[in-house]
């Protein structure tokens, strides 16, 4: 460590304590040459998650983002703000890989907010997964119920929400 004072690119720890709860340690120092004290402060640094977009772009996490995606799909119902901030806030503790998909984190999403409420779940899967006509939902519906339906008019299959939804930890 450079002296702040004299420049010297050497120093002598005086005296080491955790501090902010040991998420940060304070040292004490003496320069060799000036004989001047200084204290330092130690702090891990942590690397930001990374979120993979579906077009392959990269950006950080930002459970701000989330946060507004819960929110708006349980706005006027019976659920506590807090727990959905807990959710998102919480969400990246979670990740133990450095990177995610986004399509990883609206699955941890709504498996969620099936647990939660589940008009939120359909609300919040209907932006999810691009329902695009009624009978999408009528099928995410009638999933959700536990009850067989007829296959939807599209000649692709929608996914298994319950398959999926182990994926993840919530």
């Amino acid at each position: 460590m450079n002296c702040p004072f004299c420049g010297h690119p050497d120093s002598r720890v005086l005296d080491s304590r955790p501090s902010d709860e040991g998420s940060v340690i304070r040292r004490r120092r003496e320069c060799p040459a000036c004989k001047r004290r200084f204290t330092t402060y130690e702090r891990a640094q942590v690397e930001p998650l990374v979120v993979i977009k579906r077009s392959g772009r990269k950006e950080t996490f930002d459970p701000n983002k989330l946060l507004r995606g819960l929110t708006l799909a349980a706005r006027k119902r019976p659920i506590d703000p807090a727990v959905l901030q807990e959710f998102a806030f919480s969400f990246e503790d979670t990740v133990k890989e450095m990177e995610i998909t986004s399509e990883e984190i609206g699955l941890r999403s709504l498996a969620f907010l099936k647990e939660l409420d589940p008009v939120a779940y359909i609300r919040f899967a209907s932006v999810y997964r691009e329902f695009d006509s009624l009978e999408n939902f009528i099928e995410e519906v009638r999933k959700l119920e536990g009850q067989s339906s007829p296959k939807a008019s599209s000649t692709e299959e929608p996914p298994n929400l319950d398959d999926e939804a182990k994926l993840g930890t919530v």
